[in-house]
């Protein structure tokens, strides 16, 4: 199929996080690719911080031997036939991550600046490289109306800034945009602006992040599914919360914009069984709304690959360990 912010392919894959965070900075490994197009997924989503290409701490200055890492990984998507979705996870003037940006790309001039700078490289650096091999995701989960100054109107104002950039460099590149509220809402703000948009696959949170420490998830009653947090009678959720939850998603995608889901899945203190009741609905509903996914991630507490869940049987696969039944569920959906 033709690959536009109007229509997107139902890729399914994984978040592949070797520059996750400037600690982590690394190539992105060979492996990962052969092994997610040897089971039969077609994309992989790069989070990425900015912070891992700059110059001597400069922001506006842009180290490119880098970005040849990146080049690697785009190759690397190439050879195996998967869709390469560069994401800033960290993106001068804003993150979901801590610590925060000096500067609210939503409110301040000279981090809207930067941000494009940065974008504007990136489209040139993969100018004429077909969308359906390379897509840009601006932006993780821009969070709460007021936080940092964020409002959906200036997320529109940045976009446009940040789409002239790219499409001044390369006019095709597709653009795919978190929804706000961390992912959880579409944005109506960005859909004359011909960008696809990206919803999240961790509804209920007391659920997927049980135990999280990140989101204060330590003493939270242990989660069912389908049932509640705990023996709360008062929150039950099942299949049809999640009809629910993703249903303006749906909208938004029968109404003619490219919708996928940029991640997904639940940590590793979830209960086996819970996690998987719970994720087959979820791929479930996603496969009735058309949406395509991303596990967070391929390797790590949320993947197929190394989880260190306590109550998994894992199978030693090419010096890892393997959840069989969570990957057998993945390529049911």
């Amino acid at each position: 199929m033709v690959v536009t912010a109007a229509r997107l392919p139902r890729w399914r894959g994984f978040n592949l996080l070797s520059k996750f965070n400037v600690e982590r900075n690394s190539r992105f490994p060979e492996s990962d690719f052969r092994v997610m197009h040897d089971w039969g997924f077609d994309f992989a989503r790069l989070p990425m911080d900015y912070r891992c290409w700059i110059k001597d701490g400069d922001p506006a200055k842009i180290d490119g031997s880098v970005l040849e890492e990146i080049d690697e990984a785009l190759e690397l998507g190439r050879r195996y036939g998967i869709h390469i979705c560069m994401n800033f996870h960290r993106a001068p003037g804003y993150t979901v991550a801590r610590p925060a940006e000096e500067l609210s790309v939503w409110t301040d001039q000279e981090a809207r600046s930067i941000c494009a700078l940065h974008w504007r490289a990136f489209a040139s650096r993969y100018a004429g490289i077909p969308s359906d091999q390379l897509s840009f995701n601006p932006f993780n989960e821009p969070a709460r109306i007021g936080d940092g100054g964020f409002t959906p109107e200036r997320y529109r104002e940045v976009m446009v800034i940040l789409t002239d950039a790219i499409w001044g460099a390369d006019p095709d590149r597709l653009v795919i945009c978190d929804g706000y509220e961390w992912g959880r809402k579409p944005v109506p703000e960005l859909v004359d602006l011909g960008v696809a948009q990206s919803t999240r696959a961790y509804e209920p949170h007391w659920l997927t992040h049980y135990k999280a420490s990140w989101v204060g998830g330590q003493n939270w009653p242990e989660p069912h599914w389908p049932g509640g947090p705990g023996d709360d009678p008062e929150v039950r959720w099942d299949i049809d919360n999640l009809r629910d939850y993703w249903r303006p998603w749906k909208q938004l995608a029968d109404s003619g914009v490219g919708v996928h889901c940029g991640e997904g899945g639940a940590y590793n203190t979830v209960p086996n069984g819970t996690f998987l009741a719970w994720l087959d609905d979820a791929l479930t509903v996603l496969g009735e709304c058309g949406i395509g996914w991303a596990v967070w991630n391929l390797r790590g507490a949320f993947g197929v690959l190394g989880s260190d869940r306590t109550d998994v049987d894992y199978e030693d696969f090419q010096g890892h360990k393997l959840d069989r039944r969570m990957l057998d569920l993945l390529l049911r959906h």
